[in-house]
């Protein structure tokens, strides 16, 4: 048998939060805490709350905080029995209910750094629009990012600048465009992210590298921002 602690809260009938424990028989379970999850919301309390999608670390839906660490419950592995798993809603996000984070501002954010190709004025929309093998290789490490917001969550300058810091995810899908040969908007969009809090409340702690469950790097992206920002 095997325990896990899970953080509920319900913001219709007035009570504080609280830790909820939940035995389950790894033998009658998948492998990974989404299955776990999965497995007391059918059989054990419907009223625990959770989002999930995909199940295999593509959509971002399932990102939570698993004893400490930010991740996605569909990538995190069921540790031993022995030990009791702790699992809380992502850290430093209002919560909505039990483990389901308030993701407005972060989607805000997101639409803020204008995330799409724009092309250069007359272009022709109706062929493809190539890019040599070389250029295209600059945006791996990038486009992979689902916004599950584990690198954003965990990074401390993002919990006291909220409102101004655009954190990690948001700044990688940035550069994610910044970086791509085939979009015409570069200087307009350096010139955005020029203030003192949008990029620069970075100070490379490096947490979102730590934590992100697709192995990517957003503080490299974030210090080549910063570089092309001081040329």
């Amino acid at each position: 048998m095997k325990t896990f602690s899970i953080y509920r809260w319900n913001p219709d009938d007035g009570k504080p939060p609280r830790q909820q424990e939940y035995e389950i028989d790894l033998n009658e379970c998948g492998p990974m805490i989404l299955d776990a999850l999965i497995k007391i919301k059918n059989e054990m309390d419907p009223t625990l709350t959770f989002r999930r999608s995909c199940r295999e670390g593509i959509c971002g839906s399932c990102s939570m905080n698993i004893n400490g660490t930010n991740t996605l419950a569909c990538l995190c592995k069921i540790t031993e029995p022995s030990a009791k798993t702790a699992i809380y809603p992502l850290p430093h996000m209002y919560v909505l209910k039990d483990l389901v984070p308030d993701m407005s501002n972060f989607y805000e954010q997101h639409k803020s750094v204008r995330p799409y190709l724009v092309t250069k004025e007359g272009a022709d929309k109706s062929v493809e629009n190539h890019q040599t093998k070389q250029d295209r290789a600059k945006l791996d490490g990038l486009y992979e990012c689902v916004l599950c917001a584990c690198c954003t969550t965990s990074c401390p300058s993002y919990w006291w600048n909220a409102d101004k810091y655009l954190g990690p995810a948001v700044l990688l899908q940035s550069y994610r465009w910044l970086a791509d040969s085939r979009d015409a908007k570069t200087e307009e969009r350096l010139e955005f992210l020029d203030d003192a809090f949008k990029v620069y409340r970075c100070h490379t702690i490096m947490n979102c590298s730590k934590t992100c469950p697709k192995h990517l790097n957003p503080g490299k992206a974030i210090a080549e921002i910063k570089l092309q920002m001081s040329h």
